[in-house]
């Protein structure tokens, strides 16, 4: 097949431009603009734009298909000369729903933990050699790319997001993929740009449950009193398989996880992820991974990328990094590590950087999510509320909304990594949460002091 994307550059889009070229598709693509890694990926790979820019000679009638990145504008000039030709035009999420047609879906869902949770049961599967077609949201050690799709697995296990599927299809991206077999870890609001009321964001996963093929199944968390009644209160005819937090304790920064064959030490830590686990177990189950295999594997696996990822470790202090931006995830990952590391100072650092975490309406949903923090840091930035088109947020509103008066507030990178780099970091765990970079913190410095 001859492929062509809108919006290559794009983390999810490349990866799938590497998949189908390794299937043997003719693969070319436009951007406007590409950054590493995806820049050098898709240069190796000879599928890097010779320029940047949109050009509607590359569409032509030749094409089997062209698939529409988010990046993309809805008046794309290549997007125009496409629906000219009557070329078949999908968002990707669209396009792996073709590729895996007659295959048995597995979809994972939820505004947390999916990315961690399909982790966990890919390095289960790579672990015992079970080889199916995947779509992950983060690079996984031990996997060249995101996306993987052959002609020949029976499996296909997808991670399914709830936001956007391209600019001229608003569905969710879960609401394409008709999983067979379906997990949810939980709702919480998130995207409130797209989804303007909680309400409004319930309803999607809904949805979702509804799309699960009928006989197929649903895997929840039962912890999730929203989530548990959206499922059982489906007229789906499915089946249901609830979970929940698995027994453990913590012996001197170790997590214990407590199974039929005694306690099992685990890499990962923190309530979150042990419930994480749980779902992960019954989706392995159900594609054929017995219980003792299951932990025999979870017991190697260090954790997603960006999640909770330890960075530097000192003799009585440690670091993390966190991908953690909505609430609910700030406050798992803030509990967390403070529970891993009860005796030392937990000091958290946390960047408003999303839309959603910068809109002052949506402030109040971060009440209580750095409580578990000895101190705590938030970092945002004033031009990135005006590039997003926002309303001001003052600090006073910031620390109202946290219900913190003696949180530490700042707005300029300078000043924050000053203030960060001047702490003693003898008997401490330093949480750096962020889907930004706090306006360009060296995260090298961060080790340097550690070591």
């Amino acid at each position: 097949m001859n492929i062509h994307f809108i919006a290559i550059g794009g983390s999810a889009m490349h990866n799938l431009a590497l998949a189908l070229k390794h299937k043997g598709y003719q693969v070319t693509g436009s951007d406007d603009v590409i950054f590493e890694p995806s820049k050098s990926r898709l240069d190796a790979e000879g599928l890097l734009p010779q320029e940047f820019g949109w050009f509607p000679a590359k569409i032509h009638e030749g094409l089997d298909a062209v698939i529409l990145g988010m990046h993309a504008k809805p008046d794309n000039p290549e997007l125009a000369r496409a629906q000219e030709l009557g070329l078949k035009i999908h968002s990707y999420p669209e396009f792996l729903f073709e590729q895996s047609r007659h295959k048995t879906r597995v979809v994972i869902g939820g505004s947390h933990g999916k990315t961690t949770i399909t982790s966990m049961i890919l390095h289960v599967l790579q672990y015992h050699s079970i080889e199916v077609d995947f779509m992950v949201g983060a690079q996984l050690d031990g996997f060249d790319r995101m996306v993987h799709l052959t002609q020949d697995n029976d499996f296909m296990v997808l991670e399914g997001d709830e936001y956007l599927s391209s600019p001229i299809d608003r569905r969710p991206k879960f609401h394409l993929y008709q999983p067979n077999i379906a997990l949810l870890s939980g709702i919480a609001w998130d995207h409130i740009n797209v989804f303007p009321t909680f309400e409004n964001y319930v309803e999607q996963f809904q949805i979702f449950v509804d799309s699960v093929v009928k006989g197929g199944s649903i895997t929840y968390n039962m912890e999730d009193p929203i989530l548990k009644d959206l499922v059982e209160s489906s007229e789906n005819t499915i089946r249901r398989f609830p979970y929940g937090t698995p027994n453990f304790s913590v012996v001197d920064g170790v997590t214990l996880l407590e199974t039929q064959e005694g306690e099992m030490p685990l890499e990962i830590f923190g309530e979150h992820n042990l419930n994480n686990l749980a779902g992960a177990k019954w989706i392995c189950q159900q594609m054929g991974v017995d219980e003792m295999d299951f932990y025999e594997a979870i017991a190697t696996f260090k954790g997603a990328s960006k999640r909770l990822e330890r960075i530097a470790k000192g003799k009585t202090s440690v670091a993390y990094k966190d991908f953690a931006h909505s609430p609910s995830k700030v406050k798992a990952t803030t509990e967390a590590v403070k529970a891993q590391y009860p005796d030392y100072r937990l000091l958290a650092c946390l960047e408003l950087h999303t839309y959603s975490s910068l809109n002052a309406k949506f402030l109040k949903e971060y009440k209580g999510a750095l409580d578990a923090a000895d101190e705590a840091v938030v970092f945002y930035s004033p031009d990135a509320v005006k590039i997003k088109g926002l309303q001001e947020v003052t600090s006073e509103q910031i620390s109202m909304a946290l219900n913190r008066k003696d949180i530490k507030i700042y707005t300029e990178p300078e000043k924050f990594q000053e203030y960060l780099f001047s702490q003693n970091f003898d008997n401490t765990s330093l949480l750096l949460m962020s889907s930004g970079n706090y306006g360009g913190l060296d995260f090298n410095e961060v080790k340097r002091r550690f070591a």
